[in-house]
C-alpha cells in the first residue's frame, strides 16, 4: 500500500473509497467534490486508480460537467486497475479492484491517519466473482475491526432540517433467516445503538419500533413473535430506560407516515420519531428510499471510526453515461465530517 503522509488535521481528513470501477461511484465523487453544498472543510483522500479517475474527469468536462476539481489536485492513493473496465459490467476484476481499495482504505483508518470513511457502492456480485465471500461492505469492515456493526440510514429534510434515522436490526441475510437471528440480546442491542446515534442530535429523543408481521402480529393473531419476544424485550428496555419515550411494535405499514409527514415539513414534526428500529433489510429500506432517496446516508455504527455511503447502489444501468445524481454521497460526504468531530 502506498504510504500516506499528511501534516494536515485527521479530524477533517476523510478517506473515500471509489466503489466498484464499473459502476458510478468516481462520477458521483468527482461531482460531489465539486458541489457548492459540500462542507468546505472536508479534506477528502482518495483510494482507487488514478487512471480511472483522470478518464472520468475527461469524460465529465465532455458532456459538460465542469465544476469538478482536477485530479492532479486531489489527494490519490494509487491502486491501478488490473484491466480496461467496461462500464455497467462488472467482473472478476472491478470486484477485486473495490475490495482491494476498500481493505487498503481501511487500513489508513485503523493506523490513525484520518477518522472518517467515505464509501462508493460496490457490486456484491463482483466481489463473489473475485472470491470474496462478503455480503457487503459493512460485513468485510466488522471483519477488519473485529467490530459488531449496525446498519442505519439517516438523512436530513431538505424541506426543515428534520432528521430522520432508521436502523436495521437484521441486515444482508435472507427472509426465512430473520426469525432465527432475532434474539432478545440482539434487539436490546440494536435498541442502545440506536438511542446512542439518536442522542448526538438529540438528548431525549423519541424511539418507534417497528413490528415483525403485518398488523405488528394482532395480538398473535398474525404472528407470535411480537407477544412472545419483541413486547418483552421492549418492557424490559423500558425499564432500563425510563427516560426514553419509545413506542412499539407499530404495525409496519403505518410506522413511517409520521416520518414521511415531519420530512414533507409538518408543522408537528417534533411529534415524529427521531429514530425507528426496523426488523430486516427491506422492511427498513423501502420507506427510507421512498421518503428520502436522493438525501439518504448509510452509517455504519460500532466500527473505531466513522463510515458512511449513499444509500444508492452502483447503478449500472447508467455507467458511463454521467447523468448520476451525486447528492446522496454529497450528504454522505457531509454527515461523514460532521459525525467526526
Amino acid at each position: 500500500m502506498q504510504e500516506f503522509k499528511t501534516s494536515q488535521d485527521k479530524k477533517n481528513k476523510l478517506i473515500i473509497s471509489l466503489g466498484d470501477p464499473a459502476g458510478i461511484g468516481t462520477e458521483i465523487i468527482l461531482k460531489a467534490l465539486g458541489s457548492n453544498y459540500l462542507n468546505k472543510n472536508i479534506q477528502p483522500l482518495l483510494v482507487g486508480c488514478k487512471n480511472s479517475i483522470y478518464s472520468t474527469y475527461l469524460n465529465l468536462i465532455k458532456h459538460g460537467v465542469n465544476n469538478i476539481p482536477h485530479p492532479n489536485k486531489l489527494d490519490i492513493i494509487d491502486i491501478p486497475l488490473d484491466k480496461k473496465v467496461i462500464p455497467g459490467v462488472v467482473d472478476e476484476s472491478t470486484g477485486s479492484a473495490s475490495f482491494k481499495w476498500l481493505f487498503n482504505a481501511t487500513n489508513i483508518l485503523l493506523e490513525g491517519k484520518a477518522n472518517a470513511l467515505v464509501t462508493a457502492p460496490i457490486s456484491k456480485i463482483a466481489w463473489h466473482k473475485a472470491g470474496h465471500d462478503f455480503a457487503g461492505q459493512t460485513e468485510l469492515l466488522g471483519k477488519l475491526t473485529n467490530r459488531r456493526t449496525s446498519m442505519l440510514f439517516t438523512a436530513l429534510s431538505p424541506n426543515n432540517g428534520w432528521r430522520f434515522n432508521t436502523l436495521l436490526a437484521t441486515t444482508h441475510i435472507p427472509i426465512n433467516k430473520i426469525n432465527n437471528t432475532l434474539t432478545k440480546e440482539l434487539i436490546r442491542y440494536k435498541l442502545d445503538a440506536l438511542l446512542n446515534f439518536c442522542r448526538k442530535f438529540k438528548e431525549k429523543p423519541l424511539l418507534k419500533i417497528a413490528g415483525l408481521n403485518p398488523h405488528a402480529g394482532e395480538e398473535g393473531k398474525i404472528g407470535i413473535e411480537e407477544q412472545n419476544l419483541i413486547i418483552p424485550v421492549l418492557n424490559e428496555w423500558k425499564l432500563d430506560n425510563p427516560s426514553i419515550n419509545i413506542s412499539g411494535p407499530v404495525p409496519p405499514d403505518t410506522c413511517w407516515i409520521s416520518s414521511l409527514n415531519a420530512w414533507n415539513g409538518d408543522s408537528n414534526k417534533n411529534n415524529a420519531p427521531d429514530g425507528i428500529l426496523a426488523f430486516y433489510h427491506d422492511q427498513g429500506l423501502i420507506p427510507v428510499k421512498l421518503i428520502a432517496f436522493d438525501e439518504a446516508v448509510n452509517t455504519t455504527l460500532g466500527l473505531p471510526f466513522v463510515r458512511t455511503s449513499p444509500d444508492h447502489g452502483t447503478a449500472l444501468d447508467i455507467a458511463g453515461k454521467f447523468k448520476a445524481r451525486e447528492t446522496s454521497m454529497i450528504a454522505a460526504l457531509n454527515n461523514a465530517w460532521l459525525l467526526s468531530q
